[in-house]
């Protein structure tokens, strides 16, 4: 059984058509099989977009482990302006997340795998349900890597689970240069707000 941040899932294809209800309208987005949220509108990233409201209207967004692209194409949406870049290990939900994205006519929507974003590009924000399962210290490299191109000024909000160490993890990234705190709670998960580093060049 293939997992979902694995690069190249092996687990036969069974796509299912989902419709989120978001404050800002229904969107509609084929998962798949061994690509995070098949068949279900996952409960902890939905709290972040309900919680949030517009990201800053221009320049480079990021979602991280973008999936099928329900944080992404929900960045593009309100910031129609703004280049949102989606990326995930996972090819098979680059590919998801590259046709729910044409099909909701979102041009501003670059999905790429992580290693293929320019290393010039900063971000005016982050917005992310990370991949908490795959293991602390993996996910302590992949956090760090990410924040630490954060533009000058701007904020990452991350969901978590509460189980599964937000609020560790919250103390981690402060420890860490990254001052965090809670901004949201609901149904078992925390949306951290992380601060960009004063030393940000």
């Amino acid at each position: 059984m293939g997992q979902y941040f694995d690069d190249d899932p092996t687990v036969a294809s069974d796509p299912v058509d989902v419709t989120w209800s978001l404050p800002d309208g229904p969107l509609v987005l084929t998962t798949d099989r061994g690509v995070f949220g098949h068949g279900q509108i996952d409960t902890g990233t939905k709290l972040l977009l309900v919680t949030l409201d517009a990201p800053p209207t221009t320049g480079d967004l990021l979602d991280i482990g973008c999936g099928t692209g329900a944080i992404a194409l929900t960045m593009a949406r309100r910031s129609p302006a703004a280049t949102v870049w989606a990326i995930d290990v996972n090819r098979r939900a680059r590919e998801l997340c590259a046709a729910n994205a044409a099909r909701a006519g979102l041009g501003n929507v670059r999905v790429v795998a992580p290693d293929d974003v320019p290393d010039a590009v900063r971000f005016a924000a982050i917005w992310s349900n990370p991949p908490i399962r795959i293991g602390k210290t993996a996910l302590h490299e992949l956090l760090l890597r990410w924040l630490g191109r954060l533009a000058p000024g701007a904020d990452a909000h991350l969901v978590v689970q509460k189980h599964l160490g937000a609020d560790s993890l919250l103390r981690w990234l402060t420890e860490h240069g990254h001052p965090t705190d809670r901004i949201a709670t609901g149904a078992g998960f925390r949306v951290l707000r992380v601060r960009a580093p004063d030393d940000v060049s």
